[in-house]
């Protein structure tokens, strides 16, 4: 075996790590068949970053809450962002959203009537106070914009309207704050998406400026697409800002990270650290965006933002030098035996005894199962309406 590190090596570079958690992970969602109720879910915004501070409280893994508007709208984001940091976490991403309003059926920064355009913008304006508010410098945009039938709209004209509202956004936001463009093959539209891979993300960002980035949905991609390379072209490019992790099966299924394709997992994460991704000024941030459908939320985030950290592990432990004599001498299965090896070193004792010095539960899965705090959340918030999907 070609692993030479050992692990207390690759523990400064891990403490780096964080993962921020979706708001509404922690609400109930499903299919469009039916969504799926759970004692114990959030009835509101502040129940949900109640949850998601026992997630960081359990892994250490998770300081920040990216929140998704209208779904988390309050009346008062001061008092909102108080309230996380009294319980140990902070306010992340702002996510808006353009896709749940009837005025959008037929596109929101893409419509052709500019009264549309102009709702869509002035939504994103409001997410930039939000920010204002909450200390967020990212405001995260995913469009479910595009056409389901040939000759239904003009393709370029409804590029050309895009970029002129995301300069109009981009131009809104102060010297701190990040643009994250994110993209996604199809679904809702069919025929076309207007943003519908990385390329057309990396073309609309380039042409706004330096803190205008793309963000990677593991889930957005056809079935055998090579998303580390995605993840290395981006990064040699300069314009990767944030990750939404999640698995697939077959399309954007938003499961638990890891569960589909742990080796896909490995494979991005090792590209991200050959990268510089994870050096202290990267521009790279982590997040996740899944469902929870059958599972119990919290559960299901600790099992995520673990899978993310045990991978990362096993991608720190990568022979780089034996890596790179191998490739040097084309000795094709030599390098990728370098790969496996770290691939199939089983990082997790050595990781609950990290967790420990640290003060955290050596085993966060089994911690929260045996604290009874959910037997307490299902006691405890009955009544009102429990949170959803959106």
């Amino acid at each position: 075996m070609t692993v030479p590190h050992r692990f207390d090596e690759i523990t400064e570079t891990l403490a780096r790590q964080s993962i921020e958690l979706p708001s509404w992970a922690f609400g109930n969602s499903g299919t469009r068949f039916k969504v799926f109720g759970t004692p114990g879910t959030p009835r509101d915004t502040h129940e949900k970053i109640a949850d998601a501070a026992k997630v960081h409280e359990m892994t250490g893994l998770a300081p920040t809450v990216a929140l998704h508007i209208p779904w988390d709208d309050v009346e008062d984001f001061t008092e909102l962002k108080a309230h996380a940091e009294n319980l140990g976490v902070e306010l992340g991403t702002i996510n808006a959203n353009t896709f749940q309003d009837e005025d959008y059926k037929f596109g929101s920064l893409t419509h052709s009537d500019p009264a549309i355009r102009r709702k869509a913008i002035d939504h994103h304006f409001r997410c930039i106070d939000i920010m204002h508010a909450t200390g967020s410098t990212d405001l995260k945009i995913w469009l479910a914009d595009g056409t389901n039938y040939p000759g239904q709209d003009s393709l370029r004209a409804r590029q050309d309207r895009l970029a002129a509202s995301l300069a109009e956004i981009y131009e809104r936001l102060d010297a701190h704050q990040r643009l994250v463009l994110e993209y996604k093959f199809f679904e809702p539209a069919f025929y076309h998406t207007d943003i519908p891979d990385w390329g057309t993300s990396y073309a609309q960002v380039s042409a706004l400026g330096d803190r205008a980035l793309t963000c990677l949905d593991t889930g957005h991609h056809a079935p055998g697409t090579n998303i580390e390379f995605i993840v290395m072209q981006l990064m040699r490019l300069g314009k990767l800002g944030s990750f939404d992790f999640n698995s697939r099966f077959y399309a954007d299924d938003d499961l638990i990270v890891g569960a589909a394709d742990p080796f896909q997992l490995f494979r991005i994460l090792y590209e991200v650290i050959a990268n510089g991704g994870l050096g202290e000024n990267s521009p790279v941030r982590f997040m996740l965006d899944q469902c929870h459908n059958i599972e119990e939320k919290i559960p299901g985030q600790i099992r995520s933002v673990l899978n993310v950290q045990e991978m990362t592990a096993r991608a720190l432990l990568v022979d780089r030098a034996a890596l790179d004599k191998a490739q040097a001498e084309h000795d094709v299965l030599g390098a990728n035996e370098v790969l496996m090896d770290a691939f199939q070193t089983d990082v997790r004792p050595a990781l609950a005894r990290w967790r420990a010095s640290r003060g955290l539960p050596e085993e966060p899965m089994r911690a929260y199962a045996e604290s009874g705090h959910q037997r307490y959340l299902a006691e405890q918030r009955v009544g009102g309406a429990q949170a959803g999907w959106g």
